[in-house]
């Protein structure tokens, strides 16, 4: 038994000097040479598109690979001498000569002399366990020929068991995951886990903005402890989750396979890696494998002047409805980005006064430390006869894609300052509400600016002592949406009246379902029932929708069915039509709801048979595999025929995301004393009035006001010309997306998506006591233009692919109401004209010198035009109201 464990232990020592070298990585045989075939593609395309038709090009080159030096103590420490030779450039599909930029040209012309010198330069790699504890290189080498040296030394990479591990190359420190089974190893990086210096921003809104899908495999060949072949590929996918058929991807392989092993030099005698590194060249300097940032300048690009001068005729106030305007808005805002504070002051300070706001538009957008500089220098506050120009300068930051802390500290500033126009100070603060909630949704409550300016909201509305004042600081809540501030708002949605209730009511409303706790839901059911004080119907409605939208128990659904009945006449039916349109259009109470009406105490006909012209009806604009939007649309009157409230919604959402997308409320109160009726319960002692309030891409509007106070009204009425008044006119960043991203194989790419919203937005309420007829009218025009480029920048080529889209359209809502009669009759429209809508795909390949080649597809189609269904009463209204005024005009002749 000794004799045969001797003799075993003989044998495995024999067996562990005759393997030397033995490690738990790659190992390289002494004093030989192995010499790879290296290429390098890139690829941009069509998310789902062939690799055969894509953009993209090849480096090839011979790689020649040896082992420079064994650490005497440990076979797993080894230096490793990696030289690129015969690099050629070419595309990555084959082409016909006059589509191929690189025709006629070698590579030195292509690439350039210095940079393929020193691409030829010699690497040195430190491999330890089979991983790169040093990338020795040139100091002062340029870093795009590093990164492509970094981008194959990432690849000698490897771990011999499987497992996961924290492991940093090219892409950064990144979580890796290896399967090994036999000669072959799989190599898993989790892209989105690598930590690397990360530039760029995302929009505030999921439904606006772009999705990323990355992955990254790469499989190792081996044969006799090193590498037969390499073959790894990246893939980057970009979706706009509105459309995602507006799509791209980048796609980066790398292939090293081996081609020979001759005989080369020996082994470098020395104790420390380090040492017998500057034996071999004392230049050798120890560098991050991580990839370093490379920015190619544009040396062609014209100047933000030049640009501005070309596009100039497009942003001109007539124009705003055009998809031309929404593009060349993009564009410019991209151009202000690259410009100096000094540069953007010259445009402003020089241009004429109708193209301004365009220009406040596009420079508040662009969202750069420089352009705010700039727009509040050239912006006086104390100045009232600029107030066109700072309203839009205020919108424009309400809408901001991703605002800084920065920008609400500025507005902090300027609204604790002189404001000499007090519709621009109320503006200010509501846009501040706004910028609150945009950075708490990006964790950025804690903020100081954040901090500072929720406390003075808070703050000034509990001391605040004017109406006016008031309503404004609500408004601001109501953008904000702070949990905070729900017991403020319920205190004034229960114990005020008219707007302040009804604003703080609409606050409320806007909070998710899940913020609506116990207490909120009390209130609530205090005001619609009127348990403490008598309200106004607009307040005990929107009381009623927040309870049923926010999972009411079945007691709370009973409670307000039995109400009906007993409720003024027009709020009823309002009621009525509010309950039916909750169980037609499936929302989340229908089922409780449905429960409770198979109790024939909460109905019955007598309930349900009150006669009235107040409605609440939803459905679909669109509905598609990607996103869907629904429109609601409400209209209340008073009982004595005059619309009391109008409610237009459109919301937009996909599975995970939703968007209040727009909302127009047109309002009127107390104007029963013009026709000798008597008010509603509750409204007896309010002032004349109609005004129109606006929601746009979740951000509240400063309300506009049509008339306050009977003088006002008659005035207004005596010298009416039928024009509507404006409620927003202007350009929209809508989609703001930008992320560059590093490929193992070396090069820098970049995904840009913007979208713009040329936008006009007007409404208008004509009164006329000759024809005891009110019409009001609400006219949406839009023109939306979106852009995505997606590119790869290899200093001496770019590859990338644009694609863009592209419509115009107009969505107009009209109620007529006819009260010369009883019951009176009213007409609701909802119009879209037919739009048209393109869309196109631009792939490009090209070099500095100019040579571009390009490869485009483009569609357009027809949005065909409708009118959007409502209920049924309401189609037979319409008929009797047309042929009514039909009768009407015929009889002057």
């Amino acid at each position: 038994m000794i004799l045969l464990t001797v003799l075993f232990l003989c044998i495995i020592s024999t067996y562990s000097a005759s393997v030397k070298g033995h490690t738990t990585g790659p190992s390289l045989s002494n004093d030989k040479i192995y010499t790879f075939a290296y290429t390098a593609e890139v690829y941009v395309d069509r998310a789902k598109a062939s690799l055969k038709k894509s953009a993209g090009y090849r480096i090839s080159s011979d790689v020649d690979v040896n082992l420079l030096w064994r650490n005497p103590e440990n076979d797993d420490d080894q230096l490793v001498k990696v030289m690129i030779k015969n690099v050629q450039v070419e595309n990555v599909n084959e082409r016909p000569d006059a589509k191929n930029i690189f025709k006629g040209k070698n590579t030195e012309k292509i690439i350039g002399k210095e940079y393929l010198t020193a691409l030829q330069q010699p690497m040195v790699l430190e491999l330890a366990r089979g991983k790169v504890q040093n990338f020795y290189s040139y100091q002062n080498e340029h870093a795009f020929t590093q990164n492509l040296k970094r981008g194959l030394a990432s690849l000698f990479q490897l771990q011999l068991h499987s497992g996961t591990s924290r492991e940093v190359d090219i892409s950064g420190k990144c979580n890796t995951t290896y399967q090994v089974r036999q000669d072959q190893v799989t190599k898993i990086k989790a892209l989105d886990s690598c930590e690397i210096e990360k530039t760029g921003f995302t929009s505030h809104n999921k439904i606006l903005d772009v999705s990323t899908k990355a992955t990254s495999a790469t499989i190792y060949v081996l044969e006799d402890s090193f590498f037969k072949s390499i073959k790894a590929e990246e893939n980057y996918v970009f979706f706009l989750n509105s459309r995602r058929k507006t799509n791209a991807k980048i796609v980066s392989k790398q292939r090293l396979e081996l081609k020979s092993v001759q005989a080369g030099p020996g082994l470098i005698a020395g104790k420390q890696a380090a040492g017998v590194v500057k034996t071999l060249d004392s230049n050798y300097v120890s560098m991050p494998l991580v990839a370093e940032t490379v920015k190619s300048e544009c040396k062609k690009c014209p100047s933000l002047s030049e640009h501005w001068k070309s596009i100039k005729e497009y942003m001109h106030p007539d124009k705003l409805s055009k998809a031309e305007a929404a593009r060349n808005f993009l564009s410019f805002i991209q151009s202000i980005r690259k410009a100096t504070k000094e540069e953007i002051l010259q445009i402003i300070k020089s241009e004429k006064k109708e193209l301004l706001p365009q220009i406040v538009d596009a420079v508040t957008s662009a969202q750069t430390p420089e352009s705010l500089e700039a727009i509040l220098e050239f912006l006086d506050f104390k100045d009232a006869s600029t107030s066109i120009l700072q309203e839009r300068f205020l919108y424009a930051c309400g809408f901001a894609s991703h605002p800084s802390e920065m920008l609400l500290k500025s507005l902090t500033s300027k609204f604790k300052g002189d404001v000499a126009n007090e519709e621009i100070r109320e503006t200010l603060v509501i846009v501040m509400g706004a910028l609150i909630r945009k950075l708490c949704d990006r964790e950025g409550c804690k903020l100081p600016a954040v901090v500072e300016a929720k406390k003075l909201i808070l703050n000034r509305l509990e001391k605040a002592k004017k109406d006016d004042n008031v309503k404004m600081y609500l408004l601001a809540l109501k953008n904000a949406l702070l949990p905070e501030a729900i017991p403020l708002l319920l205190k004034y949605a229960e114990s005020e009246e008219g707007h302040i209730s009804n604003t703080a009511a609409t606050a409320i409303q806007r909070y998710d379902p899940s913020f609506l706790t116990d207490e909120v839901k009390k209130t609530m059911n205090r005001i619609y029932h009127q348990n403490r004080k008598v309200h106004e119907k607009t307040v005990r409605t929107t009381a009623a929708a927040i309870i049923l939208n926010s999972n009411p128990t079945y007691m709370e659904v009973k409670n307000i069915l039995l109400s009906i009945g007993e409720l003024p006449l027009e709020m009823n039916k309002y009621m009525l039509s509010m309950i039916q349109d909750i169980i037609r259009f499936e929302m989340p109470s229908s089922k409780t709801v449905r429960r409770v009406l198979k109790d024939m105490r909460s109905h019955n006909y007598e309930r349900f048979s009150k006669p009235g012209s107040s409605s609440a009806y939803s459905g679909y604009i669109t509905r598609g595999p990607d996103i869907s939007s629904t429109y609601s649309l409400d209209i209340l009157y008073s009982g004595s025929g005059i619309l009391r409230r109008s409610n237009l919604n459109i919301q937009v959402f996909d599975r995970n995301a939703q968007l209040h997308a727009g909302q127009v409320v047109i309002e009127a109160q107390g104007l029963e004393t013009i026709i000798a009726a008597t008010p509603d319960e509750g409204e007896e002692n309010l002032d004349s009035f109609a005004g129109m309030s606006a929601i746009l891409f979740d951000v509240q509007l400063r309300p506009v006001t049509f008339f306050q106070g009977y003088g006002d009204l008659m005035s207004k009425m005596l010298s009416a010309t039928g024009d509507p008044i404006n409620v927003v006119k202007g350009l929209i960043l809508l989609t703001d997306y930008s992320q560059e991203f590093q490929l193992q194989s070396g090069p820098r790419a970049s995904a840009d998506f913007q979208g713009g919203l040329a936008i006009d937005i007007s409404g208008g309420m004509e009164f006329s006591l000759w024809y005891r007829e009110s019409k009001t009218n609400v006219k949406n025009r839009v023109a939306m233009f979106v852009s995505g480029n997606t590119e790869v920048d290899s200093f001496f080529i770019k590859t990338g692919m644009e694609t863009t889209l592209e419509v115009e359209t107009a969505l107009d809502f009209i109620s007529t109401v006819q009260f010369s009669q009883y019951p009176f009759l009213v007409c609701m429209q909802m119009d879209r004209v037919e739009s048209p809508f393109r869309h196109s795909v631009t792939k490009y390949e090209s070099l500095p010198s100019g040579r571009r080649y390009t490869a485009r597809k483009g569609t357009a189609e027809p949005l065909e035009g409708c009118e959007y269904p409502l209920h049924q009463e309401n189609s037979d209204m319409c008929r009797k109201v047309f042929s009514t005024a039909s009768d009407s005009s015929s009889s002057w002749f």
